[in-house]
């Protein structure tokens, strides 16, 4: 998330939380009585499913075209661009919770209604998480939810060509001295001349998922080309003690604001480099993660909570808890840091039980909510890291806060058109506004805590159809698990972006080998003829160039045989290959 943010914290220092003790499925919380016991967890994901419906209809019915549900007033309003962003958002959710029916009429629905060449000022930032990333998980999620799909998904198909452009819309901010890109885009003019050239870290470093699959799926490398240059620009700009602050001029690469921590306006640089390492297979961002996670945990940690500190010296600027860095658990867990997560989801959760939701700012020294961010707008990021540690750890802890997050929200934010951000989460006053996000992550993660043998998950047996077949021929293998979620929380298969890369790079090799044959090099000392000579001869057919003539001898192409699809194998020279090959 970009925020801009800057309170004045006195305190400097830091206490610590009473630890946890894992809860059992027949024990109740022994501060939360007034809660159910956790029985049988199928209970709770219809409880869920009900959840999403009661905010879903109420959008549809009261606010659809426009991107927000206001739940006060039973009215919509626009807030990221005009998109109908929520049902964007909404629709791969609509498959999770396993309704095909409406996924494909809501996919239909999209591809009439919406259009990107309009003359709109949009974040880039939340159009590429929200709409591309929502969009590309739709499209690659379109084969298990029945719909009807072009030759060759999923490497084409209607809601990957609906991705691409509006993320061709966000390539004028990428047009800048330093590769990094402007916080704004004007869809229909590109950027204003009068833009501030000032944006946050995340929203230079947060494209590399989206922009990656697109161009792997499409074959065209501008949008991983654009995300990488973006990083790499970032990557430079750390400090001499390896951290990076929270605002950046992107023109001059000078750090507007200094405070360097895993909260609002950084975190999914590093949660982005950690999963497009995992998804690319990419070590380079990999070891970018590491050398900032060894300042973090360095110059920000301290009894496992993350401060923020001035990115140059490593003092401490602001002793504060973020609800934005409670994604920090479950990301240390993808890489196997446990411990550490565990005693950092226990910081968190203490925060949780005090006010029965996390505050967007909580004083570490005070105990207590910061001033004018005490509200809770429905985010999902502890929920989040309570599903990846229940995946992980199988302790109990992780489903009784998913059952305390299910019981708050219904307690405190339901009204009768959907679910109210908290406004004040001392008093549980209301905020006219439900974000798309309650409905794409918030949701979903909760429903995916309580169903841990969901596809999500890598769950199925052989022959219910948990895999799926896809790419030219049906020669790959889709769906399998391992799905990789952007930071809105939209699923990415990674079998899909090697699926349709290997396709074309095949097809570029096999092109190159036919134009090598068809104008083999001419050997040392020899000359061309001149054109005039040339011009009396007939031209060769591709079959005349590249057939074999008595007693010459070809180089074979330079064709990797292993992944070679046996139709291929035979489609070059005639060379069959054998085991021995």
């Amino acid at each position: 998330m970009c925020c801009v943010f800057r309170d004045a914290l006195l305190q400097t220092s830091v206490g610590t939380s009473d630890s946890l003790t894992s809860c059992s499925l027949s024990i109740s919380w022994n501060q939360s009585d007034h809660f159910p016991l956790i029985s049988g967890i199928s209970t709770h994901r219809t409880r869920i499913k009900s959840m999403f419906y009661h905010a879903y209809n109420s959008y549809l019915d009261n606010a659809f075209p426009y991107d927000e549900l206001r739940p006060l007033t039973c009215d919509g309003q626009d807030t990221w661009g005009s998109f109908s962003l929520t049902l964007i958002d909404a629709l791969d959710t609509l498959l999770v919770l396993g309704n095909q029916t409406e996924f494909q009429r809501v996919a239909s629905i999209l591809q009439d209604t919406v259009d990107f060449d309009i003359d709109v000022n949009a974040s880039v930032f939340e159009t590429n998480i929200r709409v591309v990333g929502g969009l590309l998980s739709a499209h690659l999620l379109a084969g298990r939810a029945g719909m009807e799909l072009e030759p060759g998904w999923p490497c084409s198909g209607p809601l990957l060509r609906m991705a691409a452009e509006a993320a061709r819309r966000l390539i004028p901010a990428f047009q800048t001295p330093t590769g990094m890109p402007y916080g704004t885009v004007n869809l229909l003019h590109g950027v204003s001349p009068t833009e501030t050239p000032v944006t946050c870290t995340a929203g230079v470093g947060t494209f590399i998922l989206e922009f990656a699959t697109l161009s792997r799926l499409t074959g065209d490398p501008t949008f991983e080309d654009v995300a990488r240059r973006a990083l790499t620009a970032l990557w430079k700009t750390r400090s001499d003690i390896g951290l990076v602050g929270n605002h950046i001029d992107v023109l001059s690469k000078k750090w507007v604001a200094q405070d360097a921590g895993i909260g609002a306006g950084v975190d999914s640089y590093f949660e982005y480099l950690v999963k497009g390492a995992i998804l690319l297979q990419d070590e380079e961002l990999l070891n970018m993660f590491h050398a900032y996670d060894a300042a973090i945990q360095n110059y920000t940690r301290f009894d496992d909570w993350y401060l923020w500190v001035q990115m140059h010296k490593g003092t401490v600027s602001m002793p504060i808890f973020q609800s934005l860095e409670a994604f920090w658990p479950g990301l240390q867990s993808l890489l196997g840091n446990l411990d550490s997560a565990v005693r950092t989801f226990q910081n968190y959760y203490s925060v949780w039980r005090q006010f029965g939701g996390l505050p967007e700012f909580y004083s570490i020294p005070q105990g207590y909510t910061v001033d004018k961010r005490e509200g809770y707008p429905l985010r999902p990021e502890l929920i989040e890291s309570a599903m990846y540690l229940f995946r992980a750890t199988g302790d109990h802890t992780y489903l009784q806060l998913g059952l305390d997050a299910l019981e708050s929200i219904e307690k405190v934010s339901r009204t009768p058109c959907g679910y109210a951000s908290v406004k004040d989460l001392r008093d549980h006053q209301l905020d006219n506004r439900m974000e798309s996000f309650f409905l794409a992550e918030t949701i979903k993660y909760l429903y995916l805590l309580f169903d841990p043998t969901h596809f999500l998950h890598g769950g199925g047996m052989e022959g219910d159809g948990s895999w799926e077949e896809g790419g030219e021929g049906g020669q790959c293998v889709l769906g399998a698990g391992g799905f990789i979620f952007n930071t809105e929380a939209h699923p990415l298969d990674p079998a899909a972006l090697y699926c349709c890369s290997r396709h074309s790079k095949e097809r570029q090799e096999l092109r190159d080998a036919l134009l090598s044959l068809s104008h083999p090099k001419k050997k040392a000392g020899s000359q061309s003829k001149p054109a005039d000579e040339r011009a009396g001869e007939p031209p060769q057919s591709q079959s005349e160039s590249i057939a074999l003539k008595p007693g010459e001898k070809k180089t074979l192409p330079t064709l990797s045989c292993p992944v070679q699809p046996f139709s291929a194998r035979l489609s070059v020279l005639g060379q069959v290959f054998s085991d021995n090959s």
